[in-house]
Parts: C-alpha cells; sequence; structure tokens
C-alpha cells in the first residue's frame, strides 16, 4: 500500500541483511521505522508491539529464527530459538505455523546452508502473505460488490481493531476488500471502532483508511451495537489471531460483543482470514490460550498534547487494580461468513473443509 505516495509493506529485507519495519507504537502521530538485525531485536519487536497483527508476527518470527541460525545453525540452536520465539505471543496461531514453515524448510540442511535457507524462506513467507491478502480481498470485493448493487446510498461497514496492510505484510485481511471496493469506485463508509485499550482501529485502522482516501468515522468501541440498531452498518468486516476447526474465531477483545450485536440486528457479520490462521489442531474456541496483556495498556493512554509533544497519561485512580485480555472469543454461530484466499464459506467445519479440502 502506499504511504504519501510511496509503496510500502510493513516489513522488508535491507542490503546489510536486516530487516525493517514500521513502528506501529509512534502512529498516528509519527511515521518511524525501526531496524532488525537479531533474534533479540525480533522478539522485542513481537512483545512491544512495534509489529503485531498475526500474519506480520508470523513474517516477523520467521525472519527473527533466520537471524539465529547465523549464530548458532545447531539442531540445539533451532529448537530453542523457535521456543522463545513461540512464546512471545501465544494466541495467534500464524506464529506457529511460520516458524514452522522455516523450521522444516532447513532441518534436513547442512548447518552451514541453514542461516541462507531460513532467510529465503521467510522471504517467500512475506511473498505469500501479500497474494493471500490480495486474493482475500478479490473475494470480499465481488461480496461488497453485491451488497452495493442492492442499496441507495454508500455501504457502510463496521470493523474493530486493525486488520489491514499494518497487520500483514500487505493489503491487510479485514480491510482488502474494503481497498479493493473503494479503488473500483464503489461508494463506501467505514465505521472505525477506537479498539480500546490500545486503540489500534483510533490510530492504526484510521491511518490506513486515511492515507487511501476510503471514508471513514471514528467512534467508541460501545457505540457499534447503537449505530446497528439505527440502521447505520450494512455489514461487519473483522480480522482474525485464530479460527480453530469448527470455526470459532478468536480475534482482539470486543469482537464478541459487536458480533452478539450483529446477531441481534440481522447485520452480517464476517472474519476475513487466510488459511494460515486456522488452527486444525484445535475442537473449538474454549481450548485458545488467551493472552493477559500488561494493567498499564488499560491505566494509561498515549496522546499529542495541544503543544504537539506526544505524552503517556494516567486514566485511572492509583490504586486501582486493572485486568486486561488482549483477545476474546466469538462462536461460529454468530459469523456469517468467513472470506479467506479460498473463497467465502460458511463458518464452520464443513465450510471450512469445502474450501481446504487438503487439511485432515
Amino acid at each position: 500500500m502506499k504511504i504519501e505516495g510511496i509503496q510500502s509493506r510493513s516489513i522488508w529485507p535491507t542490503p546489510d541483511g536486516s530487516v525493517e519495519v514500521i513502528d506501529q507504537t509512534k502512529l498516528p502521530h509519527r511515521f518511524a521505522t525501526v531496524r532488525l538485525s537479531s533474534m533479540a531485536d525480533a522478539i522485542h519487536a513481537i512483545n512491544a508491539m512495534t509489529v503485531r497483527g498475526a500474519p506480520l508476527i508470523g513474517a516477523t518470527g520467521a525472519y527473527g529464527l533466520a537471524f539465529s541460525l547465523r549464530n548458532d545453525p545447531s539442531d540445539d540452536g533451532l529448537d530453542s530459538a523457535y521456543k522463545m520465539l513461540l512464546a512471545t505471543r501465544p494466541t495467534a496461531v500464524n506464529l506457529r505455523w511460520s516458524l514452522d514453515r522455516v523450521r522444516n524448510a532447513v532441518l534436513n540442511r547442512p548447518r552451514a546452508e541453514r542461516a541462507d535457507a531460513a532467510w529465503r524462506e521467510a522471504a517467500v513467507i512475506c511473498d505469500e502473505d501479500v497474494a493471500t491478502c490480495r486474493r482475500i480481498g478479490e473475494h470480499g470485493f465481488a461480496l461488497l460488490r453485491k451488497m452495493s448493487s442492492e442499496k441507495a446510498g454508500p455501504l457502510n461497514i463496521l470493523t474493530h481493531c486493525n486488520a489491514g496492510w499494518l497487520a500483514c505484510v500487505d493489503w491487510g485481511t479485514a480491510l482488502a476488500p474494503i481497498y479493493m471496493a473503494h479503488d473500483h469506485g464503489i461508494p463506501l463508509h467505514v465505521w472505525v471502532d477506537e479498539t480500546r485499550p490500545r486503540n489500534q482501529g483510533a490510530s492504526l485502522t484510521a491511518f490506513e483508511l486515511g492515507s487511501h482516501g476510503v471514508n471513514h468515522t471514528i467512534v467508541a468501541d460501545n457505540a457499534g451495537g447503537h449505530l446497528m440498531q439505527r440502521r447505520d452498518v450494512d455489514l461487519a468486516i473483522v480480522g482474525a489471531d485464530r479460527v480453530t476447526r469448527n470455526g470459532d474465531v478468536a480475534n482482539k477483545i470486543g469482537t464478541y460483543l459487536k458480533a452478539l450485536a450483529a446477531k441481534d440486528n440481522d447485520v452480517p457479520f464476517y472474519v476475513a482470514l487466510p488459511s494460515s490462521t486456522i488452527d486444525w489442531t484445535l475442537a473449538s474456541g474454549n481450548l485458545i490460550p488467551i493472552e493477559e496483556r500488561a494493567e498499564s495498556e488499560v491505566t494509561t493512554m498515549t496522546g499529542r498534547l495541544p503543544d504537539g509533544r506526544i505524552a503517556t497519561v494516567e486514566i485511572v485512580p492509583q490504586g486501582s487494580d486493572a485486568a486486561n485480555p488482549g483477545f476474546d472469543v466469538t462462536p461460529a454461530r454468530l459469523v456469517t461468513g468467513f472470506i479467506t484466499e479460498a473463497g467465502i464459506c460458511e463458518a464452520g467445519e464443513q465450510g471450512l473443509r469445502r474450501l481446504f479440502p487438503e487439511m485432515k
């Protein structure tokens, strides 16, 4: 996608053998990049949410494993690095998927070849993610085009958190159909949930949509149900961090409440995801580990002061405890359908296996 007219990805290799990423903790007030040159750099970037979003976390983890093999290409070194990287974010399954890809690409190679092989596989994972998200966009675009043809006025879409190109390598999942519809001249408007506590909607999704020229409005998280009751939402599209084989969806905290409101108001609720987000090993969503993040994400907020300085301030009384589950699980029964690179299907094991029959 483009930022100020310049084509950009969220992660890219540099001539010196490092990778560069957009520092998403600085957005929307400042655009900055960070160079990653070691596994420790990759781990910090994932933990600190310099990078976030399931596909991008996976891509960063893949490069992190390649970095580690430059220092220790042994089997023990590979296993140790794999475990350390896997532990950074427990909920999103793309990380495990990408680490498995890199590990399998180097296991039967001589040690002297492992680092280069891992680097090549990480680059392939990134290129494949771009192509996958483009196909998700194409399938979702067909849905939006059909819905737009059946109503007068702009198509009103509600989304939650950030599932755009900042969460992936390019295009995004939930936002890819929106970009394609916009580029094809379909009139649309996006309701952007602020997405507390880290405000990824208000900071990242709004930044993306604004950069692309897409009409959008930021709303408080609790406004979604109200908008649906007033018939101001035609459909909701969100991303996912993990989908179990029965179709349950783990996504940013607050997704479940949007799905409940959508069900009660007969608003279609779609989840856009690459097949790498499907965890075929888990039967249902109650088995997904839910990451508990730092209290400070709830008790503080960062923003721009009137004099232009960026500051972090406390917003709760001193001494108050805070809980911060990072994700919730939306049951498949609340999901209208999945938008994937292979097409659109009903939410559930039967629909997923129809699109991906190779999975046993």
